[in-house]
């Protein structure tokens, strides 16, 4: 990759006041919601609350009231409400997971007592939001780790796993994957006993049922995948796991490098990709960025040059941010990975800390943003400027953004005050060449005080140029609003 090349040509768009926003309409509606608390409040398990319909047709939303329950609703595209079902939430319940199938509806509710934990998945029939009866998907004791859930893209698997723990290390994961109607399709035993460094394990669930396990290993150097099939194993016979793994810290010139964060995300082409920020194990410093595709179709990794975050990389940071080139990269965290149409990769992460205290605000600041050919190549880069601040009671429902791929455009959509105007604002940036528009004014004049503005968690598209969002439109109003923006 040619840096220098790059660096000449950086965009400062984010710098930028608010192009005039181009001709478009809103259409608004009351909408009733209550602020999460507790763990929830700074680290939500459900952090997207509102899935479009695969056919267009509208979405589903979930929403917590003021009586500490939530709420399953589905509206048509012109924010008519077409169904309403309650969902109560006892005490010493929390919602685990939201999930959208063919034809349910589903809400999955962690519960704990003093007799175990256990999670149960409510569904409700998209068509008609009659609620069916509740499943028990996993049981585990009160004391062992909290069991887990993974919902396949496309709503037709739901896979809900409890961990096996000596001396608090994992020693293997009980899984039950069930289909689209909730019926057992297989039981399954992840063994991890040969395993014996530090590893985080995740799973991910395909549409066609397969699993795929993902660990953190080898001291936090190596990202690891193992793939179960979709079917039962054979009684008869033992089934080879595949596995799939590459190293991306290690020793380099003295230095021992380490994984400090890392995202694996499952994306349109059925691969599931990974992008891991390193550091310096010793010094803490950040110091690049790997991105890596596992293909179990072809047992290909593919492992992308790193990114270095070297001198002329903080210097741009400091050229889009109008601030002095930071001294070294903190506060960094990967925030999403894209993948468009002719399958480039686009890879988001973000500056975000708090002042020190549950009380103070929260703060949002500039995106770094890197673009990937269909070869897992680096292709560009860049910082994008912004500066949010949100106020305690929205923590990190109201600062961040929200991105979506069409075709070979990204739209970034956050929450800002430019020229003056709090706003929710759309930024356009092609995944071919990493150019960004200037931000777009989306008129929803956005209310700027310490009280409750905008749910990010609610943003979902509906199309390339239908936007739904909900937020509170000034500062005489204490009501949110369920809004349609269609995008000229």
């Amino acid at each position: 990759m040619h840096h220098r090349s790059f660096w000449a040509t950086l965009a400062v768009a984010g710098l930028l006041a608010a192009v005039p926003a181009r001709a478009q309409k809103v259409k608004s509606a009351p909408f009733s919601y209550q602020p999460e608390q507790g763990a929830d409040r700074y680290d939500s398990r459900v952090p997207i609350k509102t899935l479009p319909l695969a056919d267009g047709s509208g979405f589903v939303i979930l929403a917590h009231q003021a009586d500490g329950g939530y709420a399953v609703e589905r509206y048509d595209q012109t924010l008519k409400k077409q169904w309403g079902a309650a969902l109560p939430v006892a005490p010493g319940e929390t919602v685990e997971a939201f999930g959208l199938g063919p034809e349910q509806v589903w809400v999955v509710l962690h519960h704990t007592d003093e007799s175990g934990q256990n999670l149960t998945v409510h569904p409700v029939a998209l068509r008609s939001g009659q609620p069916g009866a509740p499943v028990l998907l996993v049981g585990a004791p009160a004391r062992d780790r909290r069991p887990g859930v993974a919902l396949s893209p496309d709503g037709t698997h739901l896979l809900a796993f409890a961990y096996q723990t000596h001396d608090e290390q994992i020693r293997a994961l009980d899984a039950t994957l069930f289909d689209q109607k909730l019926t057992k399709v297989l039981g399954r035993t992840y063994d991890f006993r040969g395993t014996r460094d530090f590893f985080s394990p995740n799973v991910f669930v395909t549409n066609d049922g397969a699993q795929l396990v993902t660990m953190l290993g080898d001291g936090m150097s190596k990202l690891t995948v193992r793939r179960y099939p979709a079917a039962p194993d054979r009684p008869d016979q033992a089934t080879p796991v595949p596995v799939l793994g590459v190293p991306v810290g290690g020793v380099f010139g003295g230095r021992t490098i380490r994984i400090r964060d890392a995202r694996f995300k499952l994306l349109p082409d059925g691969q599931l990709y990974a992008a891991a920020l390193v550091a310096d194990y010793n010094s803490g410093e950040l110091t690049a960025l790997k991105v890596v595709r596992f293909d179990f179709d072809k047992n290909d990794i593919k492992l992308s040059n790193e990114v270095p975050f070297d001198a002329a990389y903080l210097a741009a940071v400091g050229q889009a941010t109008g601030a002095p080139a930071p001294k070294r990269l903190e506060d960094i965290y990967l925030a999403d990975l894209l993948l468009t149409a002719e399958k480039n990769l686009v890879v988001l992460a973000e500056r975000h800390f708090e002042e020190g205290g549950p009380e103070l605000p929260v703060h949002a600041r500039e995106l770094h943003v890197f673009g990937y050919n269909s070869f897992v190549r680096p292709s560009w880069h860049k910082v994008v400027a912004k500066d949010q601040t949100a106020p305690a009671v929205d923590s990190y429902t109201g600062i961040g953004f929200r991105a979506a791929a069409f075709g070979e455009e990204i739209q970034l959509l956050s929450l800002e005050t430019l020229a003056g105007k709090s706003d929710l604002y759309l930024r356009r940036l092609q995944a071919v060449g990493g150019a960004v528009s200037a931000p777009q004014r989306l008129k929803l004049n956005v209310a700027d005080d310490q009280q409750l503005a905008y749910v990010k968690d609610f943003t979902a598209w509906l199309a390339p140029k239908t936007i739904i969002g909900i937020s509170r439109p000034n500062k005489k109003s204490a009501a949110l609003r369920l809004n349609r923006v269609e995008l000229k």
